[in-house]
């Protein structure tokens, strides 16, 4: 690669798609330009992964997925191509600076939470290591939203990161599906057999979209997004006719589809739509797979599943299993028992929850209208399912009620993913273990077999490489190159936790990185940060079971204490935050406000010597997690114990040299049994704990209100205007929540209030311990050091060779 080739290769781009040169392009068309260069390095590659394997009969694997959280895709593609050093100079040999250009790409807003990015890292790790994995999903035109924080309040607006188009993807409108919505379902009966046939439908187009998933010095595999449109586009006669919003109405209904991640399903139409959303990538999905193996196999599907694995991402797409019933059983003519037995070899399905209201149930009433011939299938794998449990359970009726899938006018999505797949994991060791003894425990007595663990991870690509190259480099400097694709080796680094020279560096590395993040809260929030302080950073979903709640109570805390003259030693602190909420979630985005509020007021308190700040962030993403990531001193994993699944945020920080603070809860179980418990900071009731308060009735919230003078303080200035003047009562629904239910729910069914001590005391041994730099920087580096085994590579190698026997 030389200078004089990208040079040309730039203004050709520059020329074909904006008409400009060089040195008038401004820094979205130079990214754009740049990014269809780049592609020249994989096109070829790409375009000849999946032939291949099909050519070599290999089988594949095919991730089902609502969200892939990508990211932005320049910087992480010339990365893993290796090509970056030599990118960046040549730029800077053309006076172009690549990070202006970098910045200029917008995230791609195709998923949320960590669900999203979990995929995006399986992708990542399947191509860096040669195994043939590819996505489906559905091409938001605006993701979830763009969060702003006004008046303190969340505020949702469109995420339009399509708006100047995408240079990574490709358009295959010649390989389009039809999808078909509603209408009824015709039985006739040919030679003494019934045979379905679906009328008057409504019909939408799903439109493929093809992402490069360029591994590290390994394969370019395929991440296929679909788009909906409407076959009719818009009704002319009605245009001519002046009803011109009318003529568009079928093209935006069908449009709808793929429009935002997640619309808000708090209302009916909601509901719906999240419905349509996913059958429609489902359905397509599979059409898909069913054209490839009918090109490249054959048409004797009982090799289907030689070839194909389909793991299906929470229960999300687990419609995908009467849907490829129907495909079989009325568009391929096989008997129910052949196409039963290849569905279950071909789907597998992952839990992402213990959380009883998210595993996800659909309202027959509004399921059989929109799908009537994939509820006819569901009713029939109920009722032989019916049949299994009487014959192994017989005449256990509850049991048999307890675990049917259609039960109370509901389709239970989580049980349907169960009987219709080969295997079922949870995502993290004591996950597994809860679903199996308490969440599940009826299905994994009946399919013990089944059950297993695939402990989350995270692509060190991405979250060290990429997010922290100083850290990098030195890693690199001490070890070699080997953890790049081996996490494992970074176990070598625990000789120079005692290395003097060593500890100064990486406290100077963490020093410029926090640096870094100062700047962008100064940018962005107009707020000064001492570099100096503790950065305590949250950033997660914001969800009331993760108890960023419990964080603000013990600021509020500290807050008080300085107030009265008390802990005026403590180590100044930066409490970080970013998180969304849900568009319909009241509570959660009520603690969004009163973050801001308590912000407010101790961020303008010169009384308190600048000893606390409070920062939230808004619309938090993957290129903002670069960011803090790196920056961060404690890792706040303080969810209930026994509702976080995994966390993958916990695995980011670790990597970054971050101290956990956090509950025996999810994957932090298996990051303390890594680093050892001495190098983190455990706190609050064990899930044990938990669930026998649950069984035996003994939480009284306000027992400990009563008990505890400090704690009632907190929670009466959530009540007048003690804490926001401006919006006075506005924070007394926490209050009662807390202490006497909302919605129907129990009072504090997350036990903040319980665990609210055994927190506060743990974050003053953080403090302790910050204090002692040495010691500090010790633990830091083993969290490192310890963090091998939460690499991604290492998830997907245990799917590939234990689930979908791939090679």
């Amino acid at each position: 690669m030389k200078k004089i080739n990208l040079k040309e290769r730039l203004t050709d781009c520059l020329r074909l798609e904006f008409g400009k040169e060089l040195k008038s392009a401004n820094k979205q068309q130079l990214f754009f330009s740049l990014s269809r260069v780049i592609s020249e390095f994989y096109i070829t590659k790409w375009q000849n992964n999946e032939t291949d394997n099909f050519k070599d009969g290999k089988k594949q694997a095919y991730y089902f997925s609502s969200e892939f959280l990508m990211g932005r895709f320049l910087g992480n593609n010339i990365i893993n191509l290796e090509i970056e050093d030599d990118i960046k100079q040549i730029l800077k040999e053309l006076d172009i600076d690549f990070n202006e250009i970098e910045n200029s790409e917008a995230d791609a807003g195709l998923g949320n939470g960590g669900l999203g990015r979990l995929a995006a890292c399986f992708l990542d790790s399947a191509a860096t290591h040669n195994l043939p994995l590819h996505g489906y999903g559905i091409r938001y035109q605006y993701g979830i939203f763009k969060q702003k924080i006004e008046n303190g309040f969340q505020v949702e607006y469109p995420n339009n990161w399509l708006k100047y188009g995408n240079p990574w993807e490709l358009k295959k409108y010649d390989e389009k599906i039809a999808i078909k919505f509603g209408g009824d379902v015709e039985v006739n009966f040919r030679a003494g057999e019934a045979h379905f046939n679906q009328q008057n439908y409504e019909t939408v187009i799903a439109v493929p979209y093809d992402y490069p998933v360029v591994g590290y010095s390994g394969v370019v595999n395929t991440l296929r997004l679909w788009a909906a449109e409407s076959p009719n586009f818009f009704d002319l006669a009605l245009f001519n006719n002046g009803e011109y919003e009318n003529s568009l109405a079928k093209q935006n209904r069908a449009e709808n589809i793929s429009r935002v991640l997640y619309p808000n399903d708090n209302h009916y139409r909601g509901k719906l739509l999240r419905l349509r959303q996913q059958y429609f990538f489902s359905s397509a999905s599979l059409q898909d797979l069913v054209r490839k193996f009918k090109k490249n196999i054959g048409n004797d599907f009982s090799k289907f599943p030689d070839y194909f694995a389909i793991q299906l991402n929470d229960t999300h797409p687990v419609v995908s299993i009467p849907e490829f019933m129907r495909i079989l059983l009325d568009n391929e003519n096989l008997e129910w028992d052949d196409a039963w037995d290849i569905c279950k070899r071909t789907f597998s399905y992952t839990n992402h929850t213990i959380l009883q209201e998210a595993l996800e149930k659909w309202d027959i009433s509004i399921f059989k209208p929109l799908l009537p011939r994939v509820y006819q299938i569901i009713e029939e794998v109920n009722r032989r399912l019916l049949l299994s449990l009487q014959i192994k359970y017989p005449n256990k009726y509850q049991l048999h009620r307890d675990m049917a899938i259609l039960d109370s006018g509901k389709i239970k999505m989580a049980f349907l993913g169960i009987e219709g797949s080969n295997s079922v994991n949870g995502v993290a060791a004591l996950h597994t273990e809860i679903l199996k003894k308490s969440e599940l425990k009826n299905w994994y007595n009946f399919y013990p077999k089944k059950f297993n663990n695939k402990t989350n991870g995270v692509t060190q690509r991405r979250w060290l490489l990429k997010s922290n190259p100083e850290l990098s480099a030195l890693i690199t400097s001490k070890i070699g190159k080997g953890w790049i694709k081996e996490l494992s080796e970074l176990d070598k680094l625990e000789k120079f936790a005692d290395d003097k020279d060593f500890k100064k560096i990486f406290s100077d590395i963490k020093r410029r990185n926090k640096f870094k993040l100062v700047k962008y809260i100064k940018e962005n929030n107009g707020l000064d940060i001492d570099p100096n302080s503790i950065f305590d950073v949250q950033i997660k979903r914001l969800h009331e079971y993760k108890r960023q709640l419990m964080n603000v109570f013990n600021i509020i805390y500290q807050y008080n204490q300085l107030k009265k003259g008390n802990n005026l030693d403590m180590h100044p602190r930066t409490y970080i935050f970013s998180a969304k909420s849900a568009s319909g979630y009241h509570i959660a985005k009520l603690i969004i406000k009163l973050i801001n509020s308590i912000a407010d007021i101790i961020n303008n308190d010169e009384s308190i010597n600048n000893k606390i700040k409070v920062v939230f962030l808004e619309n938090y993403n993957v290129s903002l997690a670069e960011i803090i990531f790196p920056a961060s001193d404690v890792s706040e994993q303080i969810s209930t114990a026994g509702k976080e699944a995994s966390g993958t945020g916990n695995m980011k920080f670790m990597i970054n040299g971050a101290l956990t603070i956090g509950t025996m809860d999810g994957a932090n179980v298996e990051i303390v049994e890594e680093v050892g418990v001495e190098n983190a900071f455990i706190f609050g009731l064990s899930s044990d704990e938990i669930y026998e308060m649950r069984k035996n009735n003994s939480y009284f919230p306000m027992e400990e209100y009563n008990k505890n003078p400090e704690l009632k303080e907190i929670l009466d200035m959530l009540k007048g205007d003690k804490i926001d003047k401006k919006y006075p009562n506005i924070f007394e629904e926490l209050f009662n929540s807390l202490l006497y239910g909302a919605y129907g729910s129990s009072p504090d069914p997350y036990f903040v209030l319980k665990d609210f001590d055994s927190y506060r005391l743990a974050q003053e041994d953080v403090d302790k311990l910050y204090k002692d730099q040495d010691a500090w920087v010790k633990s830091a580096i083993l969290n490192v050091a310890k963090s091998g085994k939460f690499s991604s590579d290492r998830t997907i190698k245990q799917y590939a060779s234990e689930i979908w026997k791939i090679e």
